[in-house]
């Protein structure tokens, strides 16, 4: 390890020193892009102007860098959103390397490898944080369960911050968190001298506790800790069971949060509590999951929340930031926090308050028949603006694509539970619409100022979820592998092993023919892409699975394994997360498959809505243009204009913001699947955007592409 810290040290002087020549950078306010998302509000939004309606159809590839560590990779991403401050280009990689690049040539400064300190697994980076003070500038990023402190110049680990440059991400969570899966997609967010952050969990029964933290960003260590499962005399505690903050996980915020500077108040989004899709060990409206959440960004302490579905059997995640936003009401202007949800809606709330800006109305829910279960009897939706996608999946939304794919569809729900948005997991069948990836999703929306327009992308894409009963599918007398198995990976993998048909969960099927016993135990114990680590099961269930995987089950003693508490704790599985689609692999539902909206946010009206994406072959065949699925955000300008990626055409486009007309689109050599940066550098406008595709079945890449006018 001192060899390689050596080596570090002196690659990255040399990089330094061959940037020392290069003409020097003339820096203006508002040429930089320095936090996720281009402010701590979350606006997604640039003042910059030189790019423009009129001239938008000049732009050209600036240049184009490649990470260089996609090799031998498949299914591998880069979600991440660029930070560009003072001149330089700050990323990461498709294995979670990340490194500082000339803002204005693509040329890498420094590169940091997290893989040469520890053993991690590869998930996806949504991108870092930048912190400066008296001269020390740091870049925070998380790669698995460790957040690094790097110095922003040189990349190098910062030796201070925590066990030499890094602390784990289970810091604060309990012992009993140690052994869970605990890592953190998105970047934290500055206050002072903290980072705040979130964190991804499990899914499942084994899922740790989603507290939100503060860490401080000189020493590493926790500043403030809030419960989003509350303990015994803590607000909230009585909507849970009682003993649920010593066994409940969940309830986490993965998705990034906004940040009022002057008022010193942290706006943190919460997912769900685990088990996602059965909650009968947790009867209640469990408090804080679901919620926008105001803190004092000083202390931690509570100012007010909402929770936008209470007692979650859906996994309705809040899957963005919210935007900090000022709105026209009744003749006031108010600082407001704008939510957006996975059910296509957008909740506004007073920034001082939490009180919503336009009435929410309380949908009544159907019972649930699972066992153990009870839905909340109602939920809260509001009444304004109007929903930017489809809310109920019904026979009269049925795909018209073609005769064919009608009636297959049609077929196809025959036995499935549908007709309502809240319609609860069923053993049947039930169809989740909009489905478990939006309506609103994690590229989040872009807010405009200057017009009070938020811009937000969304899915039209129904799914599928079957609730599959432990016992009844482990049988009665089943072996140890088969019960672990169903338990614990049956939920992505599904119970037949054949995986997700859109690729987002691999077949287990054949899976020893590609792979070594001991490749497979690794992998189920320190989990590898999306899949999380299991390092709290033992050698004995990780070998049982993997006999059962073979189709031996080679026998091993249930309670040695620690399979019986296992079995008693979740009654349920489901068969996997299921795409609906037609017979030819398109959704089963009409078009527009997605869309790009503008909303009025003071009046509470939907300005314009249009297709994004297309088919080509569709529209070969007179078929309008359908849009379709897309995962990454926008960013509007002063430019008059709105650039987004994240079609499932690997299209990258600019949108009039006023009239929603496509001006412009570039053919990434990826998907676009992450939200652009828009920056300047020595008064040359740029717009970059990650390409490292892998979403929805297309192929992987290691691509940042920058855009500039034609000379």
């Amino acid at each position: 390890m001192i060899r390689t810290i050596v080596f570090s040290l002196l690659f990255g002087m040399i990089l330094l020193s061959s940037c020392k020549n290069e003409e020097p950078f003339v820096y203006k306010t508002g040429d930089d892009w320095p936090v996720y998302l281009g402010a701590k509000s979350s606006a997604q939004y640039s003042s910059l102007s030189q790019i423009n309606t009129e001239n938008v159809s000049n732009l050209e590839v600036a240049w184009i860098f490649r990470s260089g560590d996609l090799t031998g990779k498949k299914g591998t991403q880069i979600q991440c959103n660029p930070l560009v401050v003072n001149g330089v280009l700050y990323g990461s990689t498709p294995t979670l390397k990340t490194f500082a690049l000339n803002a204005a040539t693509g040329k890498k400064i420094w590169e940091f490898d997290p893989h040469a300190f520890f053993e991690i697994g590869v998930s996806v980076n949504r991108g870092v944080t930048f912190w400066e003070e008296n001269g020390d500038k740091r870049i925070l990023y998380s790669a698995g369960p460790y957040l690094f402190a790097l110095d922003a110049e040189t990349g190098e680990l910062v030796d201070t911050f925590g066990q030499n440059g890094s602390v784990s991400l289970k810091e604060g969570l309990g012992d009993w968190a140690q052994d869970l899966h605990v890592i953190s997609s998105t970047p934290g967010i500055i206050y002072k001298d903290k980072i705040i952050i979130g964190t991804r969990v499990s899914e499942n029964n084994d899922a740790a506790p989603g507290y939100i933290r503060a860490f401080n960003v000189r020493s590493g260590k926790v500043d403030w800790i809030f419960h989003t499962i509350p303990k015994p005399g803590e607000y909230g505690h009585e909507t849970w069971p009682e003993d649920a903050y010593l066994r409940s996980g969940g309830a986490n915020s993965w998705a990034g949060m906004s940040l009022d500077e002057g008022r010193g108040m942290v706006f943190v989004p919460t997912g769900s509590a685990s088990f996602d899709f059965w909650g009968g060990n947790r009867l209640g409206e469990n408090l804080f999951a679901n919620s926008v959440i105001a803190l004092n960004a000083e202390t931690g302490e509570r100012i007010w929340h909402y929770q936008t579905v209470r007692h979650d059997l859906w996994d309705r995640d809040l899957p963005a930031p919210p935007n900090l936003v000022t709105v026209q009401r009744n003749g006031k202007t108010i600082d407001a926090v704008a939510q957006i949800t996975k059910t296509g809606r957008v909740f506004l709330f007073d920034r001082d308050t939490g009180d919503p800006l336009f009435p929410i109305e309380e949908l009544e829910i159907p019972e649930s028949d699972l066992y153990g279960e009870r839905t909340w009897p109602t939920q809260p939706l509001p009444t304004s603006p109007p929903p930017f996608s489809r809310q109920v999946f019904t026979e009269e939304v049925i795909t018209d694509i073609s005769p064919e794919a009608h009636a297959y569809v049609k077929e196809k729900i025959q036995g499935l539970k549908y007709g309502h948005m809240f319609m609860p997991p069923s053993t049947e069948g039930t169809v989740i619409y909009p489905g478990f990836d939006g309506g609103g999703e994690w590229g989040g929306a872009a807010f405009d100022a200057t017009s009070g327009y938020l811009y937000v992308n969304a899915n039209e894409m129904a799914w599928i979820l079957t609730m599959v009963p432990i016992m009844e599918e482990m049988g009665k007398d089943a072996a140890p592998g088969k019960s672990a198995y169903i338990t614990h990976c049956a939920m992505c993998h599904g119970p037949d092993l054949k995986g997700d048909p859109s690729g987002a969960y691999p077949p287990l099927v054949g899976v020893l023919d590609r792979f070594s016993e001991k490749e497979v135990m690794e992998t189920i114990q320190k989990g590898k892409g999306r899949m999380p680590g299991f390092q709290h099961l033992n050698e004995q269930t990780r070998h049982a699975i993997v006999g059962y995987i073979r189709n031996s089950d080679e026998p091993a003693d249930a309670h040695e394994m620690g399979l019986e508490s296992n079995r008693g704790a979740v009654p349920y599985t489901i068969t996997g997360y299921n795409r609906f689609f037609d017979q030819e692999g398109y959704p089963a539902v009409k078009p527009p498959w997605g869309t790009l909206n503008a909303i009025d946010l003071s009046k509470g009206k939907i300005v314009w809505s249009v297709p994004l994406g297309e088919f080509e072959e569709l529209t070969k065949r007179g078929i309008p243009q359908t849009g379709t699925e897309n995962y990454g955000g926008p960013v509007v300008t002063d430019g008059g204009l709105v650039f987004i990626g994240a079609s499932q055409d690997e299209y990258f486009r600019a949108f009039d913001k006023k009239t929603g007309k496509e001006l412009w689109k570039h053919k990434l050599p990826a998907g676009g699947y992450a939200t652009p940066s828009v920056y300047a550098v020595n008064g040359k406008q740029y717009v970059v955007i990650a390409a490292g595709g892998g979403k929805m079945g297309t192929p992987s890449g290691d691509y940042y592409v920058a855009f500039t006018l034609k000379e």
